[in-house]
């Protein structure tokens, strides 16, 4: 039997090969890799042993260890992982002096890391193992807060006799709410909402019926003085303009009178501030009316005496 550092076994046989490195590593074949390098053979003038790779199966924790450690690389963080407790919960620390890179915003990095490596430790299981990943003691942390946070809001919605909503959170710390105020008496938790927006709601047990308020407009900034105030300038004919279309009337009134006292006719009828659909009359002399021989009347004149031609 011969071992080098590649854990490589020999043997007239591969069946040997294989036993002498089970028993060399103190595994068993069901926790054992066992790669065939080479098969033996029997020939004229001696004899070829057989070869073979024998190898410990990673474990589950090892794997996720092993992935971490490959994702913290890609990511470019100083950072390396060790399994601290690999029995029925796979618990694995996160070693690094860049904390925030790690863990994110309220452990959104965190949470990211851990759900892919409990993918990676579970590949080929039939029974799930939860894995739980921390950093630096975060996660005791967190749950302190909100703890503090969920006893809080739930005396402020007995107060108030009203549902109170938390922030959107992960399952795990909804579940560290639900857990911190299942002995309160005087109010259950639900959760509502769909993932990732799944938060928790506190209901009091003395909570108040749904009163409808009506909403007043007087004592809100003035805002129903500005829509009187808008309704009444729509009921004004000049509107909102501060009499500037008066003094355009008068403007053009002038020019027409400027132009009569010259002799010319008028460029066009001097515009009027009268609503739309009433009869307009007009200030100023009659020139001549061009149906006067076919019975029309001419044109009506208020206000000046007409020129004598």
């Amino acid at each position: 039997m011969e071992e080098n550092m590649q854990n490589v076994f020999t043997g007239k046989t591969v069946e040997e090969a294989v036993e002498e490195g089970l028993k060399f590593l103190g595994i068993t074949a069901d926790e054992a890799e066992i790669e065939v390098l080479e098969e033996g053979k029997r020939k004229l003038f001696g004899s070829v042993k057989a070869k073979v790779r024998v190898t410990k199966k990673a474990g589950d924790g090892e794997r996720a260890q092993e992935f971490i450690d490959g994702l913290l690389k890609i990511l470019k963080i100083p950072a390396f992982s060790e399994v601290v407790s690999d029995g029925d919960k796979i618990e694995i620390e996160i070693k690094t002096t860049n904390t925030s890179a790690v863990i994110g915003r309220r452990g959104e990095v965190l949470d990211a890391i851990q759900c892919i490596a409990g993918a990676v430790a579970n590949i080929g299981r039939d029974e799930y193992r939860r894995v739980s990943v921390d950093c630096e003691n975060y996660r005791a942390q967190r749950e302190d807060k909100l703890k503090a946070v969920a006893v809080a809001k739930a005396a402020k919605a007995v107060e108030r006799k009203r549902r109170v909503a938390l922030e959107p959170m992960s399952p795990y710390e909804r579940r560290v709410v639900h857990s911190a105020l299942a002995s309160n008496e005087e109010v259950t938790t639900v959760s509502e909402g769909k993932e990732p927006l799944r938060r928790v709601v506190i209901i009091p047990k003395n909570e108040a019926p749904y009163e409808r308020r009506e909403r007043s407009f007087n004592n809100r900034g003035g805002r129903q003085f500005n829509r009187d105030k808008r309704e009444d300038d729509r009921e004004r004919p000049y509107g909102n303009r501060g009499g500037r279309q008066f003094n355009r009337d008068r403007r053009d009134g002038d020019r027409e009178r400027d132009r009569r006292d010259r002799g010319e006719r008028p460029a066009r009828p001097p515009r009027s501030s009268a609503p739309r659909g009433k009869k307009q009359i007009y200030f100023g002399t009659y020139l001549g009316n061009s149906g006067a021989g076919k019975g029309d009347s001419p044109a009506e004149t208020v206000g000046e005496d007409t020129e004598k031609e």
